[in-house]
Parts: C-alpha cells; sequence; structure tokens
C-alpha cells in the first residue's frame, strides 16, 4: 500500500509514524498527484499542536498526513476539472497532506511546473514563496523604499527578502547571528535578532523603514511595529489578526490561486527567486526532515524527495 507521514492526535513528535494509507481518489475540482517531492514549513508541526489558520473550522479526522505542498504528477482528474490531464507535471497546495506517495490537489491552487523549474525547487513555492509573495505585494512599496522582514533566514523569509529585492526594495533582514551570512548573501542588510532589535535597526538603517513583514510575531512584531510612522504597512503571517490589528497592522492576505504559483515558478526561472533547498530526506525519513525545520535550525527550504 502507499506510504504516507502521518500524526494520529495533536500533541508532540511522538504522534507522528510512517504509515500504509490508501490511495485517494480525486472529488470534483481536484487532481490525484503521485508526489516526487514535498517540501517542510513551520506550519506542518504547528498543525500537528492543534494550531488552527485563521478562520479555519471543523475537526480533522486521524490520522491527518503531513504538509501543505507538493510538486507530482497528475495520475487521475476529477468530475469538472479542465485544464489538467494525466502526465502533467504541477506544483501546489495539498487537500489530503504532502508528505505521501500520493495526494490530491485542489485545481484552483494547483499550477503547470515549468519544464525549466525542477520538482524539487516546485515543491518549495506553493506555501513559502506564494505567502513572500502576497506579502510583499501586499505592502505595495515603491522601488527604492526599504522593508525589514523578520525572520529573513527562513523559508518564507529568505523567499521575501529576494522577492522584494527584485522589485527594487531595500531590505532590512532580522535573523540569528548564525543565518547572517545566509542573508546578507540574499542581498539584505543583516541585523541580529534579539533584545532591543528596534535599535539595531535604526542603526542599520538611519533613514527608517518604510514597511515591516513579520514572520516572527509576538515580542519581535509588537518591537518592529514602533519603527512605523505608518501602521498600515505593518504585515504578518506569524501572529493572530487581533494581534496585528491591535497594532494598527494586518495579516498576509493570501491569493491561495494559480496566478500566484505561476508567478513565483516564472521568478525562480529568471533567476531572481532562489528556493536555497538546503537539505533534502527521504519519505522515510520526513521526521527527520519535520525536526530540522521545527528545532529552528533550517535555513532555507527543507524538501522531502519521494521516488518516482
Amino acid at each position: 500500500m502507499p506510504k504516507a507521514y502521518v500524526y494520529t492526535r495533536f500533541d508532540g513528535p511522538e504522534t507522528e509514524a510512517l504509515v500504509d494509507l490508501d490511495r485517494p481518489s480525486p472529488g470534483p475540482g481536484q487532481v490525484l498527484v503521485a508526489v516526487r517531492a514535498a517540501g517542510v514549513n513551520p506550519v506542518d508541526w504547528k498543525l500537528r499542536t492543534g494550531y488552527r489558520r485563521p478562520g479555519e473550522s471543523g475537526e480533522p479526522v486521524f490520522p491527518v498526513v503531513l504538509g501543505n505542498e507538493v510538486s507530482g504528477v497528475v495520475l487521475e482528474t476529477g468530475a469538472d476539472v479542465t485544464g489538467f490531464t494525466a502526465g502533467d507535471e504541477v506544483f501546489g497546495n495539498t487537500a489530503t497532506g504532502g508528505y505521501a506517495e500520493y495526494t490530491l490537489l485542489p485545481t484552483d491552487i494547483t499550477a503547470h511546473k515549468p519544464a525549466g523549474l525542477s520538482f524539487q525547487d516546485a515543491a518549495t513555492l506553493p506555501v513559502a514563496a506564494a505567502t513572500a509573495y502576497d506579502g510583499v505585494h501586499q505592502l505595495g512599496l515603491p522601488a527604492g523604499a526599504t522593508v525589514l522582514v523578520t525572520g529573513a533566514g527562513g523559508g518564507v523569509g529568505s523567499a521575501a527578502v529576494q522577492i522584494a529585492r527584485a522589485l527594487g526594495l531595500r531590505v532590512v533582514g532580522v535573523a540569528s547571528e548564525a543565518k547572517k551570512d545566509f542573508v546578507e548573501a540574499l542581498g539584505a542588510v543583516h541585523v541580529p535578532s534579539g533584545p532591543d532589535l528596534a535599535a539595531r535597526v535604526r542603526a542599520a538603517a538611519p533613514d527608517g523603514v518604510d514597511g515591516v513583514y513579520d514572520l516572527v510575531g509576538e515580542e519581535v512584531l509588537t518591537e518592529a511595529a514602533t519603527l512605523l510612522d505608518d501602521r498600515t504597512k505593518l504585515i504578518t503571517a506569524a501572529a493572530p489578526p487581533a494581534t496585528v490589528e491591535e497594532l494598527g497592522g494586518a495579516r498576509v492576505a493570501r491569493a491561495r490561486d494559480a496566478a500566484v504559483l505561476d508567478a513565483v515558478a516564472r521568478l525562480v526561472i529568471d533567476g531572481d527567486l532562489d528556493p536555497h533547498v538546503t537539505g533534502t530526506y527521504p519519505l522515510e525519513r520526513a521526521g527527520e526532515a519535520l525536526r530540522e525545520v521545527e528545532d529552528g535550525h533550517a535555513r532555507g527550504k527543507i524538501v522531502i524527495e519521494v521516488a518516482a
């Protein structure tokens, strides 16, 4: 039977297991995909702990397959599906989890993989790069403006730095001292994380910052907000809506459509965005891949590769 990496209840890593699951069947508006690669994201382990995305409701049916983004090959299409056929190489957001040999993708958040884009890189785009793209464009800063990106060394952060740079923005990136070289290689001015963050940002950007894209939340978000005169230019992907709204900002508004996936794929093809895949693991070692992200040690993106 097909393999999948799941969690069996809400809690810690001890709930995870590699199990046999029936191959899913596509419903209306879905395609069945043979997974070639799956991106690993912080939201994966957060969902395992019981975290709910803003606006999410309903109870999960255990076991739940981990993972939210994949690339692969279409095997079968559901009713009312147009634009996709068996054999198409695609990437997108999953309906039934991505750490698996097979998964279902809703066609409205699935895109065709360009020939020049590897399965590995494509698997990193639907969550991290798309979130970065949505947030940078939501800020709407003009070329030459300065944006502060917190969590700049992670998957979303590193993509946000590169997308902002491609739009002509100056970027100040907050990350640990261990990620200094990585953040600077992306084209950002590195500011080490830790207490008194605002003072270090002011020293690095004496003319001030025009926007903040927060990927950390909590006290980092609160301190970053003090750097802005216009709080409408404060967005976060790491804090609840109520928290950031109290500061005068907003959550990242996710487009969640194929047009954004096409756009970020084009950025990779054009050389403006490097997903920076820094680690790959086979499906049998999916737990190790998730630990690397959950422990906060990953730079760029971690990918689970599934054998063809």
